[in-house]
């Protein structure tokens, strides 16, 4: 009964393609977002103004993400296409020497010679495409390239992390501005390095640390900068 039971493990690669994109965003909404938030505060600017960049640098950044994000995706989606096309019109030119292609390369993982003939005449029957594209071009299901997917993501995610500094900026108190946006957004970046860490089975410490430090050294320069010409100005 336990050989009919179907098997329901699943792996932490299923997540690669939305998981990326969702974290670089995220990542990059937190980060873009409080470090112009900080600039602008530290060039003495009022709050008004503060969140109209606030406001402006959300909506571009999301924006930005998207297009980036599907123009990238969709190049490799059309380069993956254009390989798997190429595959194709060879199988069913010569599918014997398709077939030998697929023994070598059984044969270079470690299978005997006449084990590698039998299972790459097996998979030819069964999908000689899908075999080849996995096995020779090494693209799977859970690492195609998804443009829309992708974009979509990234938008929503550097939006949502854009909020949160902006939400900080808003709501603190006259004078703290600075403070409590880096303060917060520094807690935001060590939880979201915490969380795409735990989802991708790194660990947690250093994938906090990292995103962390990133952070800080963007809005300590932007802070810098925006202070220099607060005071020339």
């Amino acid at each position: 009964m336990r050989s009919l039971l179907r098997h329901t493990e699943r792996h932490r690669t299923d997540r690669i393609g939305w998981l990326r994109a969702a974290v670089l965003g995220a990542n990059d909404g937190i980060v873009s977002t409080a470090s112009l938030v900080v600039g602008v505060a530290a060039a003495q600017g009022n709050p008004q103004s503060v969140l109209v960049a606030g406001v402006a640098g959300l909506v571009a950044g999301a924006m930005s993400m998207a297009a980036g994000e599907y123009v990238s995706v969709h190049s490799q989606a059309d380069t993956e296409n254009a390989d798997l096309a190429r595959e194709r019109a060879e199988i069913e030119a010569d599918p014997v020497a398709e077939q030998r292609e697929l023994e070598a390369i059984y044969v270079a993982r470690g299978l005997e010679s006449g084990l590698a003939r039998q299972v790459a005449a097996q998979l030819m029957a069964h999908d000689a495409l899908g075999a080849h594209a996995r096995d020779e071009l090494g693209i799977s299901e859970a690492f195609a390239a998804r443009p829309v997917q992708a974009a979509l993501a990234s938008a929503g995610s550097f939006a949502l992390g854009a909020a949160l500094p902006l939400a900080v900026a808003w709501l603190s108190p006259q004078g703290q501005l600075i403070t409590w946006v880096s303060a917060t957004s520094l807690f935001f970046l060590a939880l979201l390095g915490a969380i795409s860490a735990r989802a991708g089975g790194a660990a947690i410490g250093v994938g906090a640390l990292r995103v962390t430090f990133w952070g800080a050294l963007a809005m300590a320069v932007t802070a810098g900068i925006g202070a220099l010409f607060g005071t020339v100005a």
